[in-house]
């Protein structure tokens, strides 16, 4: 079943490639803390993109992918309650926090 067409992605957008590595025997408790976020990103007017995946062979091991349109869209989503608490859990579940890259979309999709 095709998902919903992600919103326009305009020029110059704010995207964010991050992962975060579950201590070991946490993986589960990482995961259950983790899933509720995609329905509170995604329901985010500012956010444009939003997935958040699984290393299949590395349970545990999750990376992120998120665009917003500016980088203080992207900075209102990290002050959200829900990111907060979120990242409140990591020093107990996860292995070295969470490390993200800052990136920029690069062309104009085409119409």
């Amino acid at each position: 079943m095709a998902q919903e067409a992600p919103r326009e992605i305009p020029e110059g957008a704010y995207s964010v490639v991050a992962q975060v590595r579950a201590k070991p025997g946490k993986e589960d408790m990482l995961r259950a803390a983790t899933l509720p976020l995609i329905d509170l990103v995604r329901g985010d007017p500012k956010n444009l993109i939003y997935f958040l995946q699984e290393d299949r062979a590395k349970p545990g091991h999750f990376i992120f992918y998120e665009v917003f349109a500016s980088q203080a869209d992207f900075d209102a989503h990290n002050a959200m309650p829900y990111v907060k608490d979120w990242f409140a859990k990591l020093p107990e579940l996860a292995d070295g926090g969470v490390e993200v890259m800052r990136m920029a979309v690069l062309g104009k999709p085409k119409k």
